[in-house]
């Protein structure tokens, strides 16, 4: 059987299968294709204006690395005058953030970006491996992604941007919006689909280019492209619900592969439903028709890692990987690996269940909080309150040694936080 040609070009072979719509394009059609639905995914929701600065929400895995590539050329490209940088936020997690940070950095030099990393422990007094030490891997998700949306708003005020760019892609948006229906959640579904979110507290606005890009076709254009990316999963995410909405929404796409973007759309329509007082689209500070403020970190999902991870259940993307550098190494060996996508479409028509009766939402009224002007819905938001959870658990203890040997010091006073371990002192 002939190699299939491309479909676009129909001159070079075809080789690469996308995830989205089954099309079988060459190396070049495939990457240009990508590169120009992002472009008008940009142009037609007006995400930019010239000149503008824009921060690069970036943490080393696919998704940002695209993001961070894709924008560059976008910009060079099209002359969308953007001032770009990278803006990092280091969770504190050894052997995992630690790692990543390091192809942050190779990728502001790649890039020729100026970088700035801005950290828990700096901004709340707690890594995630303390929170995680303290509270357990249940519910941890639940204070990175709030203490993550507020260090990334902190970082670009302290650089002065108004505008940040996340690498949240068709997944993702697909994954909140699954969370959100099984919790019963239209006013936070509402707000998780919007492609661009203000935030009410620091007037800093952000926006998802990559919102309609699947995450295999991400991981095809970093491969193709030899982007330079960190692959590593988060070690404390399997934990998280959002897994369980990943793992549903993954069986999905293997029955329809336009499942993502069927439910990305549904999403959409259903969000139209919210009056505009309960998602608060009507503020102020939302300076367009589509942007809809966010209430202490909901639209990211309280999952907030954003593109911190590759987020395939059971390490599929790196399975997938694996495999496109396997084929890379069976073409120079001359050998060949031909594989297909397999998949059924059914169709099932079964009546919608009509509700009974609609349930009035309260109108939340947006304040700042009390204690760090962070808006909230309530006079205190909920990172000063997890942090207040966190602070009152917090073993102190003060142990007094006298230890006249020392300097002569009449007394020696060491504080242990935690599980730090001092060392011993003979009280004979």
């Amino acid at each position: 059987m002939p190699p299939a040609p491309c479909a676009l070009c129909h001159t070079s072979r075809a080789l690469i299968i996308r995830p989205k719509n089954h099309q079988k394009l060459c190396k070049t059609c495939f990457l240009t294709l990508f590169e120009t639905e992002i472009h008008s995914t940009i142009t037609s929701n007006s995400l930019f204006q010239l000149g503008e600065r824009i921060a690069i929400g970036v943490s080393g895995g696919k998704d940002s690395t695209v993001l961070a590539s894709v924008l560059k050329t976008l910009n060079e490209r099209y002359n969308y005058g953007l001032d770009l940088l990278l803006l990092s936020v280091d969770e504190g997690i050894k052997g995992y953030r630690d790692d990543s940070l390091e192809t942050v950095k190779r990728n502001a030099v790649q890039y020729s970006m100026p970088l700035s990393i801005v950290g828990y422990d700096e901004l709340y007094g707690w890594t995630m491996d303390q929170v995680v030490s303290q509270i357990g891997k249940k519910g941890n998700c639940t204070y990175c992604g709030v203490f993550r949306r507020q260090a990334l708003d902190r970082g670009a005020a302290r650089l002065g941007i108004k505008h940040v760019v996340t690498g949240h892609n068709a997944d993702d948006v697909a994954e909140t919006v699954m969370m959100n229906l099984l919790r019963g959640d239209l006013p936070r579904l509402s707000r998780a689909t919007s492609i661009v979110t203000a935030s009410a507290a620091s007037d800093i606005k952000r926006s998802k280019p990559l919102k309609y890009a699947y995450e295999k076709e991400i991981v095809l254009y970093a491969h193709h492209k030899g982007l330079d990316y960190f692959s590593t999963e988060c070690i404390y995410s399997p934990e998280a619900f959002r897994g369980s909405a990943r793992t549903l929404i993954k069986n999905l796409e293997r029955v329809r592969p336009s499942a993502i973007l069927d439910i990305v759309r549904s999403g959409e329509d259903m969000a139209k439903l919210v009056p505009p007082e309960v998602n608060n689209s009507g503020s102020s500070l939302a300076k367009g028709k589509d942007v809809v403020v966010v209430v202490d970190g909901e639209a990211e999902g309280e999952g907030g890692c954003g593109s911190s991870n590759g987020r395939a259940s059971g390490g599929e993307m790196a399975a997938m990987e694996r495999r496109l550098r396997g084929d890379d190494e069976a073409s120079h060996d001359g050998r060949e690996t031909d594989f297909t996508l397999q998949g059924q479409q059914h169709d099932r028509h079964k009546p919608r269940a009509t509700a009974k009766s609609s349930k009035k939402v309260p109108k939340q009224q947006l304040q700042k909080c009390v204690r760090c002007g962070y808006i909230s819905s309530q006079s205190v938001c909920k990172a000063c309150m997890l942090l207040e959870g966190l602070n009152k658990n917090r073993p102190k203890t003060e142990i007094k040694v006298s230890v006249d040997e020392e300097d002569n010091s009449p007394s020696l006073t060491r504080r242990m936080e935690g599980l730090t371990v001092t060392p011993s002192v003979d009280f004979a």
